[in-house]
C-alpha cells in the first residue's frame, strides 16, 4: 500500500496536473496540503536535451498512446556522480537456502513486456551499465527499464512493478536500483524510494538524487529529516537544475513546519540561477510566489506568479487562479 494518505503523488508547485490537482514539481506544500514530486530527473531520453527535460506536466513526454511514444522509450541516463569510475563487484559467496527458488518465482510473477519493446532503445550509456549481466538478462532488464519510463507518468504503480523486476534481475547495478527508487517515489512508496536511492548512491558515489531523497522524507511526514538529507552534500556539487530542485524541497520542508521566512530565503538563493532549464525556473518562481502569499506579501507574490506565467508557454500552471486569489485577498484587506 502506498504510504501517503491521500492516494496522490506529492504536490507543491502549482498547475493543472492530470492526477488530481496540480503538476507542481516537488517542493512546497500546495493549497490542498499535498506536496510535489521531482519529476523523474534520473530518466533521460537520448534525444532529450536538458532544456526540454521532464519537470512540468506529467504527460509532456508521456502523453498519447504507446505507439506515439515509441521514439522516447530509452530514457534512463542517471545524474549520479562517479558512475563511470566505480568498479563492479560480483558476489561469489554462498547463497542462503531457497534463494534460487525465490528468484525463479519472482521472474515468473514479473510483469509482461510487449513483444515490440526493443532493448536497444534503452539509452546507450545505461545499457553500458548492464554489461556485467548475461546478454539475455541484460536485455530483459533493459526492457523493464523501458517499460518503467513508458508507464511512469500515467501508470506509476505498473511502472514500479517493472522497475522492481529490473532490480530483482540486476540488484547490484546502480541504475536498476536508482530506477526502482524513482519509480517508487512516483508511486508514493516513500520508504522504498529512500532505500533504493540510497543503495544506488552507495554503489555509484556522489550526491545521487538528493532532492528526491529529501522530498521522500517529507512524504513520510519528516520535514526535519528532509532538511538533514538536503545538507548531506554541498549544493555546489549539484548541477544548476538540481540546485533549484533541492531549494524547492528545502523550502517545502520549512513550509511544512510553518517556517515561511526560511522557505522564502531558501528559494531566493536560486532566483538568479539562469542556468536551470526554463521549466525548472518556472516552478521556482511559482514556489517563491506561493511562499510569499503565506507571508501576506501579496504584491510581490503577484509579480512572481506573473513571471512564472511568462515562462509557462504551454499553460501548465494555474496562474490565473492564483492571481485571482490574490485580487480577492486584496479586496478583503481593503474592506477590513
Amino acid at each position: 500500500m502506498s504510504e501517503h494518505s491521500d492516494g496522490s503523488r506529492r504536490q507543491g508547485g502549482g498547475g493543472r496536473g492530470p492526477r488530481g490537482g496540480s503538476n507542481r514539481g516537488f517542493g512546497s506544500r500546495g493549497r490542498d496540503g499535498r506536496r510535489g514530486d521531482n519529476r523523474d530527473r534520473g530518466f533521460r531520453n537520448r534525444d532529450e536535451n536538458r532544456e526540454g527535460g521532464r519537470g512540468g506536466r506529467r504527460n509532456e513526454e508521456g502523453g498519447g498512446n504507446r505507439e506515439q511514444r515509441r521514439g522516447n522509450r530509452g530514457g534512463f541516463k542517471s545524474n549520479r556522480g562517479g558512475q563511470q569510475q566505480r568498479e563492479r563487484h560480483h558476489h561469489a559467496g554462498p547463497q542462503r537456502s531457497g534463494y534460487r527458488e525465490e528468484r525463479i518465482n519472482k521472474r515468473i510473477s514479473e510483469p509482461s513486456v510487449p513483444n515490440d519493446i526493443d532493448p536497444k532503445d534503452l539509452d546507450p550509456s545505461v545499457r553500458q551499465e548492464l554489461r556485467s549481466l548475461s546478454k539475455d538478462n541484460a536485455d530483459m532488464v533493459a526492457k523493464h527499464l523501458i517499460m518503467t519510463a513508458l508507464l511512469l507518468d500515467e501508470k506509476p504503480k505498473e511502472a514500479l512493478a517493472h522497475a522492481r523486476a529490473a532490480k530483482d534481475r540486476a540488484g547490484r547495478v546502480a541504475v536498476a536500483r536508482e530506477t526502482c527508487g524513482i519509480a517508487a517515489y512516483h508511486a508514493g512508496e516513500w520508504k522504498e524510494a529512500i532505500a533504493e536511492l540510497r543503495a544506488a548512491r552507495r554503489m555509484s558515489g556522489g550526491p545521487g538524487m538528493l532532492a528526491v531523497l529529501a522530498d521522500a522524507e517529507r512524504g513520510l511526514g519528516r520535514p526535519d529529516k528532509a532538511l538533514e538529507v538536503a545538507n548531506e552534500f554541498d549544493p555546489s556539487e549539484l548541477d544548476a537544475e538540481s540546485q533549484v530542485e533541492l531549494a524547492i524541497v528545502v523550502a517545502g520542508a520549512h513550509s511544512d513546519m510553518g517556517q515561511y521566512e526560511d522557505a522564502v530565503l531558501a528559494l531566493e538563493s536560486q532566483l538568479d540561477n539562469s542556468s536551470a532549464p526554463q521549466i525548472t525556473q518556472m516552478r521556482l518562481f511559482y514556489a517563491y510566489a506561493d511562499a510569499l502569499v503565506e507571508l501576506n506579501r501579496l504584491d510581490e507574490a503577484h509579480d512572481w506568479f506573473s513571471k512564472a506565467g511568462q515562462l509557462d508557454e504551454e499553460k501548465f500552471l494555474d496562474i490565473e487562479d492564483r492571481l485571482e486569489e490574490i485580487s480577492r485577498r486584496r479586496s478583503q484587506d481593503d474592506t477590513e
